[in-house]
């Protein structure tokens, strides 16, 4: 880990001036102050107090001082701003006057999953979310830049040069990239980061949604991570790849199992599996996620695991001779519109659950699960995620493992957040009402 000393010395030596103290509220939403190279001694020292009353989710005016305790290890200088007299960033840990975490902060949730892993007996929570996103001509509307498909190619793909661009940029900023590509609707686009460590990956998904909106926006378009933009189009993923390792044993392998998945793997799955309908609000998190998981458009609704199947919640890729580290569960319902350290903190609880109380895995669901009918799936015991933001916080309400993983606090606060977007939403005479209603009623 870099020390003090380092990062005064990089600081110096790149001809550093400012330097911009990153971190999110509850929804997810990066928040940022800047701080000149004069000031960074004492941040890296005590942090730099701020109000935390105005940060959603964060403090009641009456308590409202809060610390920013900047992180060494993601010390890096941003790409987008000039050479000379450049910026950095550090990513920072919230906390309460006198050094305690505060409570409320979403690394600190991530953080304190990640101690109770430990604790368990496993090293590694490794985690590849592969982030789906739109380009569009700006943010007053959806007016699509081209009419690629899936892994389209120039012509058709007039984002390709910006995608090079992000790319470029996120390897500047230490983040390793496996892959880009064209998605499935006009205009939408993929690129995948080279899986992590679970904080290292939060802090990672924090600086790709910034890079790819500043990136876009440098070349005068707008990049937007709305998880379902346009009716009619498929809607924007995160499809998440986890495992749990000891060393550099992955623990979610068995070489003797039919599916070479061990007792571990198995009941990790199944705890992710029973507690998706409590968690699905953080991974889904605004009212707009409902509009993507809706059968079809190749968006999970129905509870279940698969091999093959990319219509079920979960599928476990297919086992490859020698490839034992790859083995792993994709969770498909999550979207790249939340708070990545809390959606990775309620996937972490909810498979931790499933080890901790061996939760029993049933058989994989091979078929296609949206040609079944209502009754078929009632038949074969498959459950729904919600449908609907309020759905979906009337459920997590009563979740003793959401309030335990968020805390207390956070827990209080997402709920009531969630429920006024909700009302804010219900009472909405919408478009769609008046062309339908209005004409007959």
């Amino acid at each position: 880990m870099p020390g003090k000393e380092e990062i005064l010395k990089q600081v110096h030596d790149q001809d550093v001036e400012f330097i911009r103290l990153w971190f999110t509220d509850v929804n997810g939403i990066l928040k940022s102050f800047s701080i000149g190279k004069d000031e960074l001694e004492g941040a890296l020292t005590q942090g730099m107090g701020f109000d935390g009353s105005s940060i959603t989710g964060f403090q009641d005016i009456e308590e409202s001082d809060m610390i920013a305790m900047p992180d060494p290890e993601t010390f890096a200088i941003l790409p987008w701003r000039p050479e000379q007299q450049a910026v950095a960033r550090m990513i920072c840990d919230v906390l309460q006057p006198g050094g305690k975490p505060y409570e409320g902060d979403p690394r600190y949730i991530l953080k304190r999953q990640l101690q109770k892993m430990k604790k368990m007996g496993f090293d590694h929570f490794y985690v590849g979310p592969e982030l789906e996103y739109f380009y569009f001509k700006d943010s007053k509307g959806t007016e699509i830049l081209d009419e690629g498909g899936y892994f389209d190619l120039t012509p058709l793909d007039m984002a390709s040069n910006l995608r090079r661009d992000t790319i470029l940029a996120l390897k500047k900023l230490g983040v390793k990239i496996e892959y880009s590509h064209h998605e499935v609707a006009p205009s939408q686009h993929e690129i995948d980061m080279r899986y992590d460590d679970g904080l290292k990956m939060a802090d990672q998904m924090v600086t790709y949604r910034l890079t790819v909106k500043e990136i876009a926006s440098a070349n005068n378009v707008y990049a937007t991570f709305m998880p379902k933009p346009i009716f009619g189009q498929n809607g924007s993923g995160m499809h998440c790849h986890q495992s749990l390792f000891k060393g550099k044993a992955n623990m979610f392998y068995e070489k003797e199992d039919k599916y070479h998945l061990s007792k571990i793997g198995k009941s990790y799955i199944a705890g992710i599996l029973k507690h998706a309908p409590e968690i699905v609000s953080i991974l889904a998190p605004w009212v707009n996620s409902y509009k993507r998981l809706v059968p079809g458009y190749e968006a999970p609704v129905y509870i279940a695991w698969s091999r093959r199947n990319r219509s079920a919640l979960v599928r476990v890729p297919m086992y490859q001779p020698g490839k034992e580290v790859a083995t792993r569960m994709e969770l498909r319902c999550p979207d790249p519109s939340g708070n990545p350290y809390l959606q990775l903190a309620v996937m972490l609880a909810a498979g931790l659950k499933g080890v901790e109380e061996e939760y029993k895995l049933g058989d994989p669901m091979e078929l296609n699960l949206y040609h079944l009918t209502d009754e078929e799936r009632t038949e074969r015991g498959i459950k729904s995620l919600p449908a609907s933001l309020g759905e979906a916080i009337h459920i997590s309400g009563k979740s003793e493992l959401l309030r335990e993983t968020l805390g207390d606090h956070t827990f209080k606060r997402f709920i009531e957040l969630k429920k006024k977007e909700w009302d804010e939403f219900r009472i909405q005479v919408t478009e769609y009402e008046i062309k339908k209603y209005l004409p007959i009623l």
